[in-house]
């Protein structure tokens, strides 16, 4: 066997992880599809275009509030019912950090055009993903998967889908206005500062794998 083969088998145990970063899911179970954990996924994937309609077109708040709050109860769900009832599957290793930065992204895209989020946060959240893609191909060129979503990862994008939906809170008309700019700048900044920290990590991991993992040939069939 060459010895870039195995050192790339090896790479490949170590880069398969589960949506939990718990161990990773039996061979048989990977490719599962209909899941419940796949289910809340496909959901909030649906809510996207609804929460820029309601946040740009129809302006009401209150339901683009309502629909924030219920994105990140069912993103806390759908990690613990993939553990609870065993359905860990590639798929939802994918979709769920997918649908959470396109969730991040249209979110803080949307307070900026409204003016409740200042530009330079939408720059440094939206640019660490972009910084974080453009090393994706190391992975590729190496036949792993992208790395697992560590759990400050998850913390870190939980702060700031909690402080996003206050933020908006704040600029409403209501009792809780002073409660949500104060709780919404404060999560706010404390998630950013997580978010960038991770980014580093995860930059850290693909350098990793750049210098001591050979990329495998065009031309090699992937396992």
């Amino acid at each position: 066997m060459p010895e870039w083969r195995g050192r790339v088998d090896s790479g490949k145990q170590q880069a398969v992880t589960s949506q939990s970063g718990d161990a990773p899911p039996a061979p048989q179970r990977e490719d599962r599809i209909l899941t419940l954990p796949n289910a809340l996924s496909a959901l909030r994937l649906i809510g996207v275009p609804v929460l820029l309609w309601l946040l740009l077109i129809v302006k009401a708040d209150g339901w683009a509030f309502a629909l924030l709050i219920a994105s990140a109860v069912t993103d806390y769900l759908d990690g613990k019912l993939a553990r609870l009832l065993d359905q860990y599957s590639r798929l939802g290793a994918l979709l769920d950090p997918f649908v959470d930065r396109l969730y991040l992204v249209a979110t803080v895209l949307g307070l900026m055009v409204r003016g409740i989020l200042p530009w330079p946060f939408v720059v440094v959240l939206i640019g660490r993903d972009l910084i974080l893609a453009a090393v994706l191909p190391i992975y590729r060129r190496r036949h792993l998967d992208p790395p697992e979503v560590i759990y400050l990862g998850k913390a870190a994008t939980f702060a700031l889908m909690s402080a996003l939906p206050w933020l908006l809170a704040g600029e409403m008309d209501w009792p809780l206005a002073g409660f949500g700019r104060a709780f919404g700048w404060a999560f706010l900044i404390w998630g950013t500062a997580v978010y960038i920290w991770t980014g580093l990590l995860y930059l850290g991991k693909a350098r990793a794998v750049a210098r001591t993992i050979p990329a495998i040939p065009r031309d090699s069939p992937r396992d």
